[in-house]
């Protein structure tokens, strides 16, 4: 177990209460200097990208599809080099700081810094991702529009903070061999963290590779392993039952499908439904929250769902995605991204058409879709077009039964994985924070040979964080 330091200084900041005492506290400016460089005349193409979930990341290796376009003109870009600290002004609130491992060009709004001296720009870089100090730097901000999720992150925000209030938050300042001892002794013991997090997550993983392949296996050939089968003459769905059919989604359903409302502009009222937007909706097909009531009467109008019906995403990362609405989630209203599905019934099960839509099958059918798109959005015209394996009515039932009780067992499993992910997680930041903020004196520690192992969010996650570049 690593000690503490013998004597603390008390300091009064929002984040951080006391020091080691031979530490000092100085304003950022005195320990950083920004760099004033511009891509003018053009010196580099490599356009640099700084994400909360990501870091600093070259723009085609930036996952979803948030964020600005990339300028045409690249002398509108300012430079950036190798170990430069980079500060998204408006959203480093949510975490968007990292060091950069690269040199490139980057957007006016982030803040390119470096040591005045020989601070270790790795040390800082521990700092700006923590928490409760991004939290720390909320007041000092102007434009604010921020969303809080149930895990307490910020996402969605835009809160320009001026260099002048940036330069002067006060930082920790140890030693620079105590700096240096920190980043090796985190790189270390985080890795460690980190080896634990990625064995978990391999494993998430292959649960939800194995769910998606069940259901295809189930809602194309049916609960039993014994039955006459036949080409579907569709590569992606491969072969079926014998007694189903391929029926268009525009076949099966008792209405048009339907587009959501437009939110915007749309009057506030608690005592009407929920908005549901694509981002409520998690990989498992819940309601992220409760939400609030945004739609009044009238706005709703034609917009209220249904027990049975499926929302489908049309758009944006989430393009793709399927939830099943029941009645027990309360009235509600859905958003514009989202089509609705209302199925007629006494020719297919709501739940059977919502399991297709989570099969390997329909993954393999959006990727089409998005192969033959420009941009990737599925319309309500493609959508109606979906081709649906469907069985008999009885078979339905047995199906969705069948795959009801598989779902709750594999959920429990997944449910598990997902918590010591969320424990471990939880156990890495507080880690760091205590290191970085002097609570743990580490001076003295032995630092082995050891596998450097980042901290990389698996598919699963990537698709339900929101990306937080502007």
């Amino acid at each position: 177990m690593s000690n503490v330091y013998e004597t603390y200084a008390d300091v009064d900041e929002k984040w951080i209460k006391r020091i080691p005492a031979h530490w000092q506290m100085k304003r950022l400016k005195a320990i950083f200097a920004m760099r004033k460089e511009k891509n003018n005349p053009v010196v580099t193409e490599n356009i640099l990208s700084l994400t909360a979930k990501q870091g600093v990341v070259p723009y085609a290796e930036k996952e979803g599809t948030g964020g600005n376009k990339p300028k045409s003109d690249m002398t509108q870009y300012n430079i950036a080099h190798e170990n430069d600290l980079l500060i998204n002004c408006m959203n480093v609130v949510s975490g968007a700081a990292g060091v950069s491992r690269y040199f490139g060009a980057i957007s006016p709004v982030y803040y390119a810094l470096y040591p005045h001296n020989d601070g270790n720009v790795w040390y800082y870089h521990h700092i700006f991702r923590l928490m409760p100090f991004q939290r720390s730097l909320v007041g000092l901000g102007k434009g604010i529009l921020m969303h809080e999720s149930d895990e307490g992150t910020l996402t969605s925000v835009r809160m320009r903070i001026s260099k002048d209030y940036l330069g002067n938050v006060l930082l920790p300042v140890p030693p620079r061999d105590e700096q240096d001892q920190i980043v090796k002794y985190l790189d270390w013991k985080v890795s460690d963290i980190n080896k634990l997090i990625s064995t978990k997550r391999k494993e998430l993983k292959a649960l939800y590779t194995f769910k998606k392949t069940l259901i295809k296996d189930v809602v194309t050939c049916g609960v039993s392993k014994k039955v006459a089968k036949k080409s579907s003459e569709i590569d992606w769905i491969g072969e079926i039952a014998s007694n189903y059919k391929i029926i268009p989604l525009k076949r099966l359903l008792k209405e048009k499908l339907q587009y959501g409302a437009n939110e915007s502009g749309i009057p506030y009222d608690e005592q009407l439904p929920r908005y549901i937007r694509i981002t409520d909706i998690t990989l498992d097909g819940e309601l992220r929250n409760d939400g609030k009531l945004s739609l009044t009467e009238e706005a709703a109008n034609g917009f209220i769902l249904k027990n049975g019906d499926v929302l489908l995403a049309r758009s944006g990362a989430t393009v793709g995605k399927s939830f099943l609405y029941l009645e027990e989630y309360g009235r509600a209203g859905f958003a514009g991204y989202l089509i609705r599905a209302r199925f007629d019934e006494t020719k297919v099960l709501p739940k059977f058409v919502y399991f297709y839509t989570l099969s390997t099958s329909y993954e393999e059918w959006k990727n089409q879709i998005f192969i033959q798109a420009t941009i990737q959005n599925i319309s309500a015209e493609k959508y109606a077009n979906l081709p649906v394996p469907v069985p008999p009515l009885s078979e339905q039932e047995e199906i969705v039964k069948y795959l009801d009780d598989k779902w709750k067992d594999i959920d429990e499993l997944i449910g598990a994985l997902k918590k010591q992910i969320s424990v471990l997680q939880d156990l890495k930041h507080r880690f760091i924070s205590d290191v970085v903020t002097g609570k743990i004196d580490v001076r003295k520690e032995i630092i082995p040979e050891y596998e450097l192992v980042n901290d990389e969010l698996d598919e699963e996650e990537c698709d339900d964080a929101e990306d937080e570049e502007v």
